[in-house]
């Protein structure tokens, strides 16, 4: 069965979904190992990983869809993409639809920022018209043809306008054909309730950010709120870089590293990676 089909027979399925954002191979394979049923990747977390750059726009679509090709060739789970806005106009978003669906993703994820974007939860966002952004929605409906991909409409309008100018962009982006909405970045659980309490006959999106803007409420309590999706965006890259730092930390300050029994070993490495498989 193809990714985006098994995507959208989870989607039915009355339960919450939650799933971590990978930035790379490794994180890909983990998630798996872990058995989470899919996957988010995360453009903050492929900007910071591959040029050492914050979430600012940096990243352009060549060295994003390079990332996500090798993520989604790596699991046999559905990927979900953060393809930011589309890297252009509409014509832009056809091009990087065509690309994403070829190379067999499950999902995207779309927002409505100007071009460069910022992260969600960064200041000083702007937001492209709401006509503008309906096209580009159209667009990848039009451009995804029969393969079943995803949509997920994300538009950042909270943080410039207010919420209800986000819950009417919403409104917009499910009327032009987006399976999913994604209202980046509310503050409070009244908000949350609010988002849900305005969509409730399309799937809604969360985003957890651990120190970001959105509270982070368990799965459970999203779920009685009404969200039928959560991304946990940058929880591993923040727990990568920690182990990552205490080992080099370690190693300066001790002259030694000491691998214990919590951390993944080699011969464990080695076969998250499949060394028998190819040897």
């Amino acid at each position: 069965m193809k990714p985006a089909k098994k995507l959208r027979q989870l989607l039915d399925q009355p339960s919450i979904l939650a799933a971590p954002a990978v930035y790379d191979c490794i994180g890909s394979k983990l998630a798996q190992k872990a058995e989470f049923s899919f996957i988010f990747t995360s453009g903050f977390g492929m900007s910071a990983s591959l040029l050492g750059l914050p979430d600012l726009g940096f990243l352009t679509a060549t060295e994003m869809l390079n990332q996500v090709r090798n993520i989604i060739k790596s699991v046999d789970i559905p990927v979900i993409c953060d393809i930011d806005t589309g890297y252009g106009n509409v014509l832009n978003v056809q091009r990087t639809v065509e690309d994403i669906v070829s190379f067999g993703a499950a999902g995207i994820i779309l927002e409505d920022q100007e071009c460069p974007k910022k992260c969600g939860h960064f200041e000083g966002k702007k937001v492209i018209e709401t006509e503008e952004m309906v096209k580009k929605i159209k667009a990848a409906v039009k451009t995804r043809n029969n393969s079943d991909l995803v949509i997920i409409g994300r538009t950042d309008a909270r943080a410039i306008y207010g919420l209800e100018e986000a819950l009417y962009r919403g409104k917009k982006y499910q009327e032009a054909g987006a399976d999913i909405i994604f209202i980046e970045a509310p503050q409070t659980r009244e908000e949350l309730e609010k988002i849900s309490n305005y969509f409730p006959d399309v799937p809604l999106l969360a985003n957890i950010i651990e120190g970001g803007k959105t509270p982070c409420f368990s799965l459970e309590e999203l779920e009685k709120i009404g969200f039928k999706m959560v991304a946990y965006a940058l929880s591993g890259l923040l727990s990568s870089t920690n182990s990552m730092f205490s080992c080099f930390q370690q190693l300066q300050e001790q002259g030694r590293t000491n691998m214990t029994n919590n951390s993944f070993q080699f011969d464990e490495f080695k076969d998250l990676i499949e060394v028998n498989k190819y040897n």
